[in-house]
């Protein structure tokens, strides 16, 4: 066993999101994995700031995946509020850095 391969590394996006178009109603996912030692902690932020997501609130029609991917339940989107529509980035942490996901847009389709 070599010890060296042991040590700690900083996150690394391994998968980035890419962009989607999707209907409203509809679910998505937008992937993203991440490798690092200790495992890193995912979040996602959309327009700069941090996505709520299932862990934050239940009800949320948003759940952030095991494997750090956001997955919609059904793209939620009206006249006046577009909280899906958007720039999106994940970001993972552990203690030795962070990484930064390339953005990716989630537009919704028009009917």
């Amino acid at each position: 066993l070599n010890l060296a391969d042991e040590r700690d590394f900083p996150p690394r996006i391994v998968e980035h999101p890419s962009d989607v178009i999707v209907s409203k109603g509809e679910p998505t996912t937008l992937n993203c994995k991440a490798e690092g030692r200790p495992t890193p902690t995912i979040e996602w932020y959309k327009d700069g700031e941090r996505v709520e997501t299932d862990k934050d609130d239940p009800r949320s029609h948003r759940m952030l995946l095991p494997s750090g991917s956001l997955f919609f339940l059904r793209i939620v989107h009206g006249r006046r509020s577009k909280p899906d529509e958007g720039s999106y980035v994940c970001v993972a942490r552990n203690y030795l850095g962070e990484a930064v996901s390339r953005n990716a847009s989630l537009e919704v389709a028009c009917e």
